[in-house]
């Protein structure tokens, strides 16, 4: 009985450990820009169902996570901006025949909802409107970050809204405005959208408008290289247009 019982336990084991590196396969380990986070979490449950995929996604900032698949990172699918999905081609850690423009975004002001309304209709009313918010949160590492930046020195208000801007790691700009470390933000819209606490207080003038482009690419490694591209077969699908839109992305 003593030889029975532990070839039994060691079938079990084994089996177990079978079941676990299934389980694993199929995992598609997806790193993503904070901007795409909403879409993701409400697409996701969807694409499980039709695939029996299990998505496990991680969000921050883009410049972070280039650095960290540079730095040996696993991932099957990643969702970057262009050049840096191009970059990572090059180096080849990314299959080229993968990228793929999923969907874009335009610029938007966020305000803690409790705060009053203010217009930013015009260009001249917009920088009224930065130079009256007390705090502005923002992410150094971030192209939203980095186009707000730029934003402030073209409307020569650099010097009187730097000193206010809260610099706020991990991609979590409108969430430190909903928490009260900042009463406002420029981000793109996405970022702002399903944020409790927040108001989206409106897209900025045209003249000032950057579309940003998110693009996903399948790793040179991934584990399972067909189930990473169905991922964003899904993403490209019709179906998932309405959603996009809702969540304050276009194609």
């Amino acid at each position: 009985m003593g030889v029975r019982f532990r070839v039994f336990i060691c079938l079990a084991a084994l089996l177990a450990l079978t079941h676990a590196a299934v389980a694993r396969a199929d995992e598609i380990k997806v790193l993503s820009t904070p901007t795409m986070k909403s879409s993701l979490q409400e697409l996701g449950p969807t694409f499980e169902r039709q695939t029996g995929h299990r998505l496990a996604t991680r969000f921050d900032n883009a410049a972070t996570l280039k650095r960290q698949v540079e730095a040996g990172e696993p991932f099957d699918v990643l969702i970057l901006l262009p050049a840096q999905i191009d970059d990572l081609i090059g180096q080849g850690r990314i299959v080229a025949a993968t990228r793929t423009d999923v969907a874009k975004a335009m610029v938007g002001m966020a305000m803690r909802a409790d705060l009053p309304p203010i217009d930013i209709s015009t260009v001249d009313a917009f920088k009224v409107a930065l130079l009256g918010v007390r705090s502005l949160s923002w992410s150094p590492e971030s192209a939203s970050g980095a186009y707000f930046v730029g934003l402030l020195d073209r409307l020569g208000i650099a010097e009187r809204v730097k000193p206010r801007l809260v610099a706020v790691p991990g991609g979590e700009v409108v969430e430190a405005v909903a928490k009260g470390s900042a009463d406002a933000t420029v981000i793109t819209v996405p970022n702002i959208v399903d944020v409790q606490g927040v108001r989206l207080v409106g897209l900025l003038p045209r003249e000032l408008q950057h579309d940003t482009v998110y693009t996903a690419g399948v790793s040179a490694h991934a584990r399972d290289a067909l189930a990473s591209e169905s991922l964003i077969r899904f993403l490209m699908g019709p179906q998932v247009t309405a959603v996009l839109r809702a969540k304050g992305l276009e194609r």
